[in-house]
């Protein structure tokens, strides 16, 4: 991929021929909001403030085993906290809703449909284990969140007998050997190379439900975001979505990709990056121990 659809410069505004700036919040309900949550979501409220831009909200509720309303309701009540204000989502509406990705299947559909159409995927019947099987080495749980595929399924050709995507998991074909860069405004020049720092990976699992790489591609085009702002996990993925917004026509010559801005991680005593099972820094625990917004921010490392 080269740079004509990828014109991000480190540290620049995220404007551009695109219009106005649009970014996003697109938090996930199935647990409470941590710290690391609150860094990325304040820089990301700033950067619209700065730009004099749009923010939104987007709930990103696609995984029907996991995501609970009640996570959906604390975190819009977290953010609301901290001091965010936005302007689109699930509580306040918007032009390009639902803001909730569990009411937006058939955009996903429509989008499934077309890479299956252009040849870009292939039905997989690997199972997790098979797949734990033949990983060469354990998949980097700090830095990504899929190990390279090894190609068992690759060489299958008869995607086009199904109508829906149901009973296999569906993977995108990467170019094998293509190299995949873009300019971070936070982090900088990043580089990927498709097939060896990730291989084929899923855009809809074998339950029927669409997964995150498709889903979030799909979303940040319909809803015109210009700039994403996220954690540096998220680099490799970053990678993946642009190749996808490439095969769906979201990025070309003519329709320049998001701009990108990945946060570093905010991490505990031990160095390993928060997640949701660390409930003792959730901003919710925070909250009902007193702490104030302010001091929320400061533990997180802001400003």
């Amino acid at each position: 991929m080269n740079d004509a659809s990828l014109h991000s410069v480190p540290g620049s505004p995220s404007t551009g021929s695109r219009g106005s700036y649009r970014g996003r919040l697109a938090p996930s309900p199935t647990g409470l909001l941590h710290i690391g949550h609150a860094r990325t979501f304040w820089i990301a409220a700033q950067r619209a403030i700065e730009n004099r831009g749009t923010l939104i909200v987007r709930n990103e509720d696609l995984d029907p085993q996991r995501s609970r309303p009640e996570f959906a309701r604390a975190m819009i009540e977290d953010l609301r906290w901290l001091g965010i204000c936005w302007s689109e989502g699930p509580d306040c509406g918007g032009p390009y809703g639902p803001y909730a990705q569990s009411g937006r299947r058939a955009h996903y559909l429509e989008a499934w449909r077309r890479l299956r159409g252009g040849g870009f995927l292939y039905p997989c019947t690997c199972s997790r284990k098979d797949l734990a099987l033949a990983a060469s080495a354990p998949n980097d749980a700090d830095n990504d969140d899929e190990p390279v595929y090894p190609g068992t399924c690759r060489e299958r050709k008869h995607a086009a007998e199904f109508a829906e995507p149901a009973g296999v998991n569906w993977r995108f074909r990467v170019p094998e050997g293509e190299v995949v860069e873009f300019a971070d405004l936070n982090l900088g020049r990043q580089r990927h190379v498709a097939g060896s720092d990730f291989g084929d990976f899923l855009v809809w699992r074998r339950d029927d439900v669409p997964a995150y790489q498709l889903a979030v591609v799909v979303d940040d085009a319909a809803m015109r975001i210009t700039e994403i702002v996220r954690g540096a996990d998220l680099l490799k993925s970053t990678a993946r979505q642009l190749l996808l917004m490439r095969a769906l026509g979201y990025a070309d010559r003519e329709h320049a990709a998001p701009d990108y801005f990945h946060c570093e991680l905010v991490r505990d005593a031990a160095g390993a990056r928060l997640a949701k099972r660390h409930d003792a820094l959730s901003i919710r625990h925070l909250r009902e121990s007193g702490l104030t917004a302010e001091k929320v921010l400061e533990m997180a490392g802001w400003p």
